[in-house]
């Protein structure tokens, strides 16, 4: 079987897990080739995982310059991501690269810029959410007309639960020098993709945003934000890390229905009359448009990561389009960045795209005078 020779750049705890789904050969179109890490005790573990079946260095540019492979999977800290990206692409190395795409969108709109001057190369986002069959049936209801025009869309993601231990683990997590955020940052760009790639990006934000309200950390760890969208739709979005159990649904209502999905189903509540159309005849005061019930059949498995890497190697190997292209990867973090602009300027609208030079000279503060690039 063909195989695309790879790299894995970054063998912390998502570049391990990797490597274990690999070798428990689940990603079956890759030759897993070499793994760099910049500490020594990461690469050592690696080693014990692997043996001598790879080959090993102590920096990101090293494994790029050996010819080696000809993909490179980069899990490295998130402002790491766009750089590393850029290197790779520009010595000609197909590039997926672990989410979020980076911190701010002036690094990411570079990378981009560069990934668009390679087309010859595959470019792509590990957003593994893309590959839930109940997400992905959701977004073809929403883009084939079923629920109407968008009128509201609510997503309580809140169980994304994590307790001091795990922020106390030390390491560049949850500091803004480190890791450049919290919630939106580490667990919710996978939902923030969802979002806008099912019901579109908004076209401007407000939020009010908590930092180190529940644990002790720099950065966020509950937000609540209202959207609008270029189409009059509204949108709101909550999230945090100290509910137990949590909620995950996500609602859209529209002119023909509502869709929810939680618990890995989707409701759809089919109006048997579109809500203006009704609201024109309707001449007896109290009343609402009839609806149907239906259960939502959602059909496929959910590959997780896995999905995303063997997408990822049968698109160099075979032109199969991919799930998540990496041009993509700046929307989600579009959302964030609003999110935190609107909050560090007052909590007011903030327009998307953002304003990223006042985004990036107060983040530059937070991280003590200096942006990491």
């Amino acid at each position: 079987m063909e195989q695309v020779r790879y790299g894995l750049i970054g063998y912390g705890k998502i570049g391990s897990q990797h490597v274990g789904k690999i070798l428990q050969g689940k990603v079956p179109s890759m030759n897993l080739c070499a793994v760099a890490d910049t500490d020594p005790a990461r690469l050592e573990a690696a080693r014990e995982a692997l043996g001598d079946s790879v080959r090993y260095f102590d920096s990101a540019e090293a494994l790029m310059d050996s010819g080696l492979v000809e993909a490179v999977h980069i899990c490295t800290p998130h402002y790491l991501h766009p750089s590393l990206a850029i290197y790779a692409l520009e010595h000609g190395l197909h590039t997926l690269v672990e989410n979020p795409a980076g911190v701010y969108t002036r690094q990411v709109r570079r990378m981009n810029a560069v990934a668009e001057a390679h087309p010859e190369l595959r470019f792509a986002m590990d957003f593994n959410q893309r590959t839930d069959p109940v997400y992905v049936k959701a977004r073809e209801l929403v883009k084939s007309g079923a629920v109407g025009r968008i009128v509201h869309t609510h997503w309580l993601i809140t169980n994304w639960y994590r307790s001091q231990s795990y922020y106390d683990q030390g390491g560049w997590r949850a500091t803004w020098k480190g890791e450049g955020g919290g919630v939106l940052l580490n667990q919710n760009p996978h939902n923030l993709d969802m979002w806008q790639w099912i019901v579109g990006m908004p076209c401007r934000v407000k939020a009010q945003v908590y930092y180190g309200r529940h644990r002790k950390i720099e950065v966020e760890d509950d937000v609540i934000a209202m959207a609008e969208f270029p189409d009059g739709g509204i949108g709101t979005y909550i999230t945090t890390v100290i509910d137990a159990p949590g909620t995950n649904r996500l609602e859209i209502d529209g002119t023909r229905g509502r869709l929810v999905v939680e618990n890995g189903r989707i409701h759809f509540d089919q109006l048997e009359m579109e809500e203006p159309a009704f609201n024109a005849v309707w001449t007896k005061g109290l009343g609402k448009p009839k609806m149907q019930a239906i259960e939502v059949p959602v059909e496929g498995e959910y590959t997780s990561h896995c999905g995303i890497m063997e997408n990822f190697c049968q698109s160099i190997l075979t032109g199969a389009p991919l799930y998540a292209n990496g041009l993509e990867g700046i929307n989600g973090l579009e959302i964030s960045n609003a999110i935190h602009l609107s909050d560090w300027t007052g909590g007011g609208w903030v327009d998307v795209p953002v304003d990223e030079e006042k985004f990036c000279a107060l983040l530059r503060e937070k991280c003590g005078g200096e942006l990491p690039e």
